[in-house]
Parts: C-alpha cells; sequence; structure tokens
C-alpha cells in the first residue's frame, strides 16, 4: 500500500482553507503563550535541567534570555530530537518518518552546559544530581522534564523489536517503531481481518493516540476496500476510552457508527508474538484470550526510576504508584522542595502529557522560576491546558482542548470542538510542527 498524498488536490473549501493557512501560520502555537520581554535579571545561579525532550529545551532556551550571569546545563544523553506528536502521521502513513526526526546540538542556546548523560539519581536534600556515569552536579535549582518511562515489561512476552512483525504495532517507543507500524499496518489492510487496539489504565503522554490509531486504521481498510472482511476491537483497561466526558462519549457514538466495538475493564497482560495471541485480565483476575492478525499496544506508562526511586515523587494519592513528581498543580513547583520545578509528561497532575501543555506551561515554569530566583512567590498560575488534535479519518480531525477540570476551552473561534474538519486536519498535518519548533526555541 502506497503512501497517499494527503493533500493532494485539494477541494474548493479546502483551497480556501490553506489561504487562511499562510495568513496565520503560528496561530495555533502562539495562542496563550505568555512574553518573555523585560530586562534579563543578573545571577550566578546554577540550573539543572534534567531532560532535552520539548520541555527541556524550551525552558532553557527562555531562562538563557531571562538570566544574565546564570550557568544552566542540561542533563540527557539524546542526540536526536524527535517530534513526538507526528509518531501517529508516521504510523498511518501520511508522513515519511524524516519529518519526525532532528537533532537536539541544533535547538540548545548558545553558552549552555550539555552533559551526555542521564540522572540515575536526585538527592535533592543535598542540592545536586548524579548521573548513570557517576558524575555529582551541585545545583541551585532543577527543572525535571525527564518525561515517562514506557513500561512494556508489564505485558508478558512484548518484544519492542518484533513491532513491524506478525502484526504487531505500537506507535509510542520511537520513529522507527512508528515506521514499522506502519509497515505492519499495510500488510494488514491488504487483507483484512481481527485488528486490536488496546489502552491501558495508567496516565498516558498523548492519551489521544490509540483512538487516533482506531480511526485510522479503520479509514485504511476503507481506502483498501478490506473493510468489510475486517473487524476492529477496541480493548480499554479502564471504563472508558477518553478522560473527558463530552469526548468520551462523542467518540464512543463516532465508534458505534463506524462499527468499531468497545470492551472495558480488559488490560492487555500478555502477548504470544509468534502465534498471534493477547491475553487481557479484569480486575476481578479473570483471563481471556484473543487472536489477532493485527494489535496496537499501548504500554502502561510511569516515571522513569530516577524520578520514581526518589524523594521527588508523590509519596501518597492517586500519582504515587506511578511515581509521578510531586508538583503543586498551579504554580509546577514541587510541593517540597521550592527550588524544584516540574514540566511536562513527568508531571504528577490531573491531566497534561502532550506537548500542547508544554507549549502553555513553559512560560510559565520560567517565568516561576525566576520570581523564586528573584526572592518572590511563583505567581503565574496553570489551568491544566491540554490540546488533542484528534484524527478521525485522513483530511479531517477534531480539535479537542480543555482543562484540569475536563471542560472544553477552544482557542481558535472557526473550529467546532467535538465536530471534525479539514482546518483541523490542516492544522495537525501542516501548523503545528512549526508551532512547535517556535515553543522549542522559546519563542511563544
Amino acid at each position: 500500500m502506497k503512501r497517499i498524498p494527503a493533500l493532494a488536490h485539494p477541494d474548493p473549501e479546502r483551497r480556501r482553507w490553506l489561504q487562511t493557512l499562510a495568513a496565520a501560520p503560528m496561530m495555533a502555537g502562539a495562542a496563550g503563550a505568555p512574553g518573555t520581554a523585560g530586562a534579563a535579571i543578573k545571577t550566578s545561579a546554577r540550573i539543572v535541567i534534567a531532560g532535552s525532550g520539548l520541555g527541556g529545551i524550551a525552558v532553557a532556551n527562555r531562562l538563557a534570555r531571562m538570566l544574565d550571569g546564570a550557568k544552566i546545563t542540561i542533563v540527557d544523553r539524546k542526540e536526536e530530537h524527535n517530534y513526538q506528536p507526528g509518531y501517529t502521521l508516521v504510523a498511518t502513513g501520511v508522513w515519511p518518518v524524516d519529518k519526525v526526526r532532528d537533532r537536539n546540538a541544533d535547538f540548545q542556546p548558545a553558552g549552555i552546559e550539555w552533559v551526555k548523560d542521564m540522572v540515575a539519581v536526585f538527592d535533592p536534600a543535598a542540592n545536586a544530581v548524579v548521573t548513570a556515569g557517576g558524575q555529582r552536579i551541585a545545583y541551585d535549582y532543577l527543572v525535571v522534564a525527564t518525561g515517562v518511562h514506557l513500561d512494556f515489561a508489564q505485558i508478558e512476552g512484548m518484544d519492542v523489536d518484533a513491532i513491524g512483525r506478525e502484526g504487531l504495532a505500537s506507535v509510542y517507543p520511537s520513529p522507527q517503531a512508528a515506521q514499522a507500524t506502519w509497515s505492519a499496518m499495510q500488510g494488514f489492510v491488504a487483507k483484512g481481518g481481527q485488528a486490536v487496539m488496546t489502552l491501558p489504565a495508567t496516565p498516558l503522554k498523548c492519551a489521544g493516540a490509540p483512538l487516533k490509531m482506531s480511526f485510522m486504521l479503520r479509514d485504511r481498510l476503507l481506502k483498501a476496500g478490506t473493510l468489510g472482511a475486517s473487524k476492529i476491537s477496541f480493548q480499554s483497561a479502564l471504563g472508558t476510552v477518553f478522560g473527558v466526558k463530552v469526548v468520551n462519549d462523542n467518540v464512543l457514538e463516532r465508534w458505534k457508527t463506524l462499527g468499531i466495538d468497545v470492551e472495558y475493564s480488559r488490560k492487555l497482560a500478555a502477548i504470544d508474538i509468534g502465534a498471534r495471541r493477547a491475553t487481557f485480565v479484569t480486575p476481578e483476575g479473570e483471563r481471556q484470550e484473543m487472536p489477532y492478525d493485527f494489535i496496537h499496544v499501548v504500554p502502561p506508562m510511569r516515571a522513569p526510576d530516577a524520578v520514581k526511586n526518589s524523594p521527588l515523587a508523590w509519596k501518597d494519592g492517586p500519582f504515587a504508584a506511578g511515581g509521578w513528581l510531586e508538583v503543586d498543580k498551579t504554580t509546577l513547583q514541587h510541593r517540597r522542595f521550592p527550588n524544584v520545578f516540574g514540566l511536562g509528561d513527568i508531571n504528577g497532575t490531573p491531566r497534561g502529557k502532550t506537548a500542547a501543555t508544554v507549549k502553555k506551561s513553559a512560560p510559565l515554569v520560567a517565568h516561576n522560576l525566576v520570581e523564586v530566583i528573584a526572592g518572590r512567590k511563583p505567581d503565574q498560575a496553570f489551568d491544566g491546558y491540554t490540546s488533542c488534535p484528534l484524527i478521525t479519518r485522513e483530511g479531517s480531525a477534531m480539535l479537542i482542548e480543555f482543562d484540569y477540570e475536563g471542560r472544553l476551552t477552544p482557542s481558535l473561534p472557526m473550529i467546532e470542538p467535538l465536530q471534525d474538519s479539514f482546518f483541523a486536519w490542516l492544522m495537525k498535518y501542516r501548523m503545528l510542527k512549526p508551532a512547535y519548533m517556535a515553543v522549542l526555541k522559546g519563542r511563544v
């Protein structure tokens, strides 16, 4: 199955949207982003940033402009920067894989120190981190932006290296896995059969990805002419498929019309890749095997060990089991160590594991940290803003935006949140990566 050019031969309505795009290329990325105007504050503060994803580099770029004389150190061994919001486009044949791969060195601000290692130990009582290689780095202020750990080990028999073979797919691990997932999808849709889509019970980064993959698999089957010979079953370990009720209900109504079946309280516990059989477990311990021709595995997620096993993690409450970072959900300052802030997927907050969350919160973290350096209290509050461009088929998507309370918070008047449109698709396909890059460079 060849890649289908998503925007080839647009109809007149689509041409109008393309003209709108030319007039406002950054509207989605810039909306609601506080600026960094003002004179830089002189300081000799030592700031360590753990992680060089979107959050880590975005806050480094902002701090480099907001502070004069600070020593900023990024600790992360990753040299490749991945545009993770594009993984679903790669995994469904819309984008080539090179569109989600860049170099971290191209985005880090001049003058910082880059320690190419991973933080293995956080020692907030001593204001220090220790790398896997044994280097101890002292700090005055710390920003934790490590991202999540994909806990595939909870699924017996799972082999990430096997993604792309025997109908095994998973969009989450890497660009290579996304590309291999597209290969597996191509093989499946050529003939059709039984597809099993999964959802774990843990907090997820990009919680819309399992839904996007289900919508797009159905669309690919339809285009290939094999939908009639196929069945798609969505197995959720929760009692829902999405955490915002109005979105959940909307998706379920769409899936009912599209013929996508849903079963609840079924956790993927094991997989036999060679036999193409998955085992699901209910909360009561009942086990059930399901054969499949194609399966999309979404791993349980938790904090990386360095955070989970540190004093920085939540010790009780709903975020303790995953070892998530204990931050105040409004200021994103650590609740027990005031010289520590959290940014991005690692935070133990009610919502907020998307790039859009970082777009809104990176300026806030930089501002609040500078306030603390200046001897003041954090004075900006985060509302939990999260955004999910939820693809419903090639050429159409819903732009879902919401806050901590699950309230829809639409920011663009031309988009109705629960109505799919070509413009929402266009944002996902064309506009959001330039917006992401602007956030990464600390410009919005």
